[in-house]
């Protein structure tokens, strides 16, 4: 039997639920937060300019530590997702191709994730070429 329905979901960005944290998640709470921003820039939930809440407000609306959120906001501009203007706030880079390059990045991720399972279940590299042939295939399908 194959499932060929696509679940699609969208997380609409308002004071308290844009970014959502877990305790259970083994990573530090600002990695979480640098991911959420990246995939919302990928996906275009958040085009160049949008303004991001300030370091206290973000801090306070997901009960962490300013210092957690700060943290996340430097890497970001770091890595050139976000500019931040001193007394202006942050808002996501007006960078060319900026949102390609995260959604490059996002597929990557999920390209390694996949290879590492493939490894895992024991499958040969032919094997593991043609199981994404053939999901391409069928995304292209459904695409038409």
């Amino acid at each position: 039997m194959t499932d060929e329905s696509v679940t699609v979901y969208s997380v609409y960005m308002n004071r308290h639920s844009w970014i959502s944290l877990s305790q259970s998640d083994p990573r530090a709470l600002y990695l979480q937060v640098i991911e959420q921003i990246q995939r919302r820039v990928a996906v275009g939930d958040l085009p160049p300019g949008t303004e991001l809440p300030s370091i206290r407000q973000l801090a306070a609306d997901l009960s962490v530590s300013v210092i957690t959120i700060k943290r996340a906001y430097l890497e970001l501009e770091r890595e050139g997702t976000i500019t931040t203007r001193q007394g202006k706030g942050s808002v996501v880079a007006d960078r060319p191709g900026l949102q390609s390059s995260m959604a490059q990045r996002e597929l990557d991720e999920h390209m390694n994730q996949a290879a590492r399972l493939g490894i895992l279940l024991g499958l040969s590299k032919s094997e593991m070429q043609r199981r994404i042939a053939e999901a391409y295939e069928k995304s292209q399908r459904k695409r038409k």
